[in-house]
């Protein structure tokens, strides 16, 4: 152990406070009240870096707490009431049939993040340890086992020095650790590359999801309204879709997700939520109403030949960290939550025994779970769009949804990595945006405003460039800098260019933390890694 640095031990530490490691704490306390459970998180509270749409499955939320509808503020309210599903093209939306999958009867639509936080009272109601605003840094390995984490360092000022408020990071030892990091975890990235868990499975593949919350006047709002959208403002070679829901409090979530195998370096994801929003079926349902919320994050897409192996010596991945995200029907939290319970029932199981605890019975078990069986059903459905475009992908779901049952006697593969998509920009059609009107459409810096997005200025960037020269020999002269156009935030900036000295600025302050950077950088340039605890977004409940 580092000597300036204090140490706590725990039966088990679960890294990220969010549905699936909540939701493992407090089953692992339902199965094991004497177990000591500690879960980090590095938003400066519980669903301040929480992000979803949401409609919400309540299945796992039924198995875990069942008399959750009888409390007093129940954090789901709003039944999923009707559901629309829309082909848009540039000016018109054809209605066609809601697919199986995306049928929402029995469904609830509200925030995520309100859900994380009345499930962070239901885990400290069980004597569940969250810190919140500590960022879990670094791996601890003794003879090649996790023996848990270590919280980052606060007071570094941007030189590298040890500023006068400094303070060194925490190790949280552990017999066993969960890590529930949500898409693209910073320490999930290391334990897949230390225990090759990505051995054999297909590659992950992505979308990065932009968000608004906007509250509308009473008299065009729509309680339970779900609409889901394809098409425009898309061509029909790149994958994604709207969605809009119309939930309690006048509110309404909307957002635009673009699948980041996208192939034109000239896109920019942010920009096309943006016109998504002035199309004529869809407009209205802003019409007198003012945008409160804005955020963005990146979500897996690959399915079930994407999830690695999940367990390793020491601790197992869950949740969104591994990738359990039922892309057609445009839910995760159930599948995550379950994934968290099982591995919380793997821990108790194990912690009784002697010696090094074991997880893997959670893998066993998951895939007997209804997780496994969902998600085999739904596995065809992505990989067919990245192969066939929109319209053989429709051809496709509609026969593997009504003939095979999602049983098809095949598993199509996710052809490549989503960095390795992107055409020259010579060799692309440029895309021409409107400018917001601020009235309906807005411009990226003034919706980080409004995400609450802070970062102690004096503090190391946490956005590590491998090889700063690539961002200029690579990135700006083969794709014209396409990390200026995919990051929502603005973080990436390209200077000098009309010198002739084109430079990049990372503006790393304006991190909204959505990962597509670290995802989508061609030659895998960028590492995200966290920044000082409590740093990032900070959504309101709502979001």
């Amino acid at each position: 152990m580092a000597e300036d640095r204090e140490s706590m031990a725990f039966d088990v530490v679960v890294v990220g406070a969010g549905p699936a490691g909540l939701a493992a704490a407090i089953r692992l306390r339902q199965c094991a009240p004497e177990a000591s459970v500690c879960v980090v998180e590095k938003g400066a509270e519980v669903g301040a870096h929480i992000l979803s749409g949401a409609v919400i499955e309540p299945r796992a939320l039924d198995e875990l707490l069942p008399e959750w509808r009888k409390s007093g503020e129940p954090p789901l309210a709003t039944a999923a009431a009707e559901d629309r599903f829309l082909l848009l093209t540039a000016d018109r939306a054809l209605r066609l049939p809601t697919p199986p999958q995306m049928r929402n009867h029995g469904n609830f639509v509200g925030s995520l993040g309100n859900l994380c936080r009345w499930l962070g009272k239901e885990a400290e109601a069980l004597g569940v340890e969250i810190y919140p605003g500590f960022a879990a840094a670094d791996l601890i390995e003794e003879d090649g086992r996790i023996a848990g984490i270590v919280t980052g360092e606060m007071g570094v000022e941007k030189s590298g020095e040890r500023g006068p408020n400094f303070q060194p990071g925490m190790e949280l030892r552990a017999r066993l650790t969960l890590f529930a990091e949500g898409c693209r975890g910073s320490l999930t990235k290391r334990l897949v590359a230390r225990f090759a868990l990505r051995e054999g499975r297909a590659p992950q593949t992505y979308g990065i999801g932009i968000k608004e919350l906007w509250e509308v006047p009473q008299e065009i709002h729509r309680p339970g309204l779900v609409i889901h959208t394809v098409g425009w403002p898309l061509d029909r070679a790149t994958y994604g879709g709207s969605f809009l829901y119309h939930w309690g409090g006048n509110f309404v979530s909307t957002g635009f997700v673009v699948g980041l195998d996208y192939r034109n370096p000239w896109l920019s994801p942010f920009q096309e939520m943006q016109r998504f929003k002035t199309h004529p079926a869809l407009r209205g349902n802003f019409a007198g109403g003012r945008r409160i919320g804005y955020g963005a994050r990146a979500l897996n897409e690959g399915g079930l030949q994407s999830i690695p192996r999940l367990v390793f010596p020491g601790g197992a991945l869950i949740g969104c960290a591994a990738g359990f995200l039922n892309v057609p029907k445009i839910k995760g939290t159930h599948t995550a939550m379950k994934s968290g319970m099982l591995a919380a029932e793997a821990a108790a199981e194990a912690l009784r025994g002697p010696g090094p605890a074991d997880l893997a019975g959670y893998e066993e078990n998951l895939r007997k779970s209804w997780v496994w069986s969902e998600l085999a059903a739904a596995r065809n459905l992505r990989p067919a769009f990245a192969h066939a475009g929109l319209w053989g992908g429709l051809a496709y779901a509609a026969l593997d949804t009504y003939v095979f049952r999602g049983h098809a006697p095949w598993t199509l593969r996710h052809p490549h990595p989503d960095n390795a998509t992107l055409m020259p920009a010579d060799a692309a059609p440029r895309i021409d945006y409107p400018k917001p009107d601020n009235v309906l459409t807005f411009d990226r810096l003034s919706s980080v405003f409004i995400s609450n997005t802070n970062h102690e200025e004096d503090q190391p960037s946490h956005l590590h460039l491998a090889d700063p020269a690539r961002a200029i020999a690579v990135n700006w002269e083969r794709y014209r800098s396409p990390e200026t156009r995919y990051c929502p935030a603005g973080v990436y900036e390209i200077v000098g260019a009309e010198e002739g000295a084109p430079r990049l600025v990372v503006n790393a302050q304006n991190c909204v933390h959505c990962k597509s950077c670290d995802i989508k950088d061609p030659t895998q340039n960028i590492d995200w890694v966290p920044p000082e605890g409590g740093g990032g977004p900070n959504y309101p409940p709502g979001m």
